[in-house]
């Protein structure tokens, strides 16, 4: 009896230790024009569902969202439309999707950079403003001549979407970052907070560090796109009042709970002269800014941030 026991125990545990084990798995994917990173701490079965299910969410974002979309009825664009309505009303309007009309004719969708005319700003002005779109029987009705540019807030909700559904398959550790755009929860490979470099936006290497868990991150820079005429750097973030790139600062970054609204609030805080009066609506978004000399300064929410 006791060898059968013996026996027992010791076929136990060799299936036991035959069973699949959780462990980091990484990916890298291509899509909204940059490069995707993925690292997860899962089962390799788990990791094959996850990135099937990742694929699925940024090929949606990217389909639904597309400069050349022209379906504004479905249920996630009108509900994204409402969340971007509602930075813009909250940032005074410097968050504006429709400045997609600028971005044509200072060529930044075709990389054919141009420097406009004056006339030919004023005039392209009068095709941006959120508050000049209409919902009309369920869908979005744009003025002619207006345009949507999602860059600034789709990315953030793939990000979001991709993160719960990975959360609702019981993947409780890992990272998501969709070129600059991030979402990490759990402890890191290490067990300890994840640590996020913050690109410096005039020289290789980091700014800085962030170390932080169950949150998110997002930085616009005025070196992510841009072109220069006579010592001068246009790029592509935009005063929509003016027509003209944003001259004041460098980088923007912002970190909170949801990739969407940080995604979102670094243009806005980039664009705006006031970033601390529009942080002020949103208490548990912090954000580290770069301004026109290099001077660091941190708004709002204070995240654990160590400056190289």
């Amino acid at each position: 009896m006791a060898k059968k026991f013996s026996l027992l125990i010791l076929l136990f545990s060799v299936i036991s230790s035959c069973q699949p084990k959780k462990s980091w798995q990484t990916s890298t994917l291509l899509f909204f024009d940059t490069i995707c990173e993925v690292n997860l701490f899962c089962l390799p079965y788990q990791f094959e569902s996850a990135e099937k299910e990742i694929r699925r969410v940024f090929s949606e974002i990217e389909l639904s969202f597309s400069p050349r979309a022209t379906d504004f009825s479905s249920p996630l664009v009108l509900d994204l439309f409402e969340k971007s309505r509602q930075v813009f009303a909250s940032s005074g309007g410097y968050f504006d999707i429709t400045v997609a009309p600028l971005s044509r004719i200072w060529g930044f969708q075709t990389k054919a950079y141009n420097l406009p005319k004056e006339e030919e700003i004023k005039k392209t002005l009068n095709s941006v403003g959120m508050n000049k779109i209409r919902e009309a029987q369920g869908k979005l009705i744009l003025q002619p001549g207006m345009a949507l540019d999602w860059g600034g807030i789709a990315k953030g909700l793939g990000v979001d979407m991709a993160f719960r559904s990975l959360k609702n398959m019981g993947i409780s550790r890992g990272f998501i970052n969709a070129g600059g755009d991030l979402y990490c929860w759990g402890k890191n490979p290490e067990n300890t907070s994840w640590k996020i470099g913050i690109k410096h936006p005039r020289r290789q290497g980091f700014l800085g560090v962030l170390y932080i868990s169950d949150l998110a991150v997002a930085t616009s820079g005025d070196y992510q796109r841009y072109f220069e005429r006579d010592g001068v750097r246009y790029h592509h973030i935009f005063n929509p009042y003016t027509g003209y790139p944003v001259q004041d600062k460098q980088s923007v970054t912002v970190i909170g709970p949801q990739t969407l609204f940080c995604d979102a609030l670094s243009t806005a805080l980039f664009a705006s002269p006031d970033p601390a009066q529009i942080l002020k609506k949103y208490p548990d978004y912090g954000a580290i800014i770069v301004d026109r000399e290099g001077k660091v300064r941190i708004l709002g929410k204070a995240y654990l941030f160590e400056l190289l």
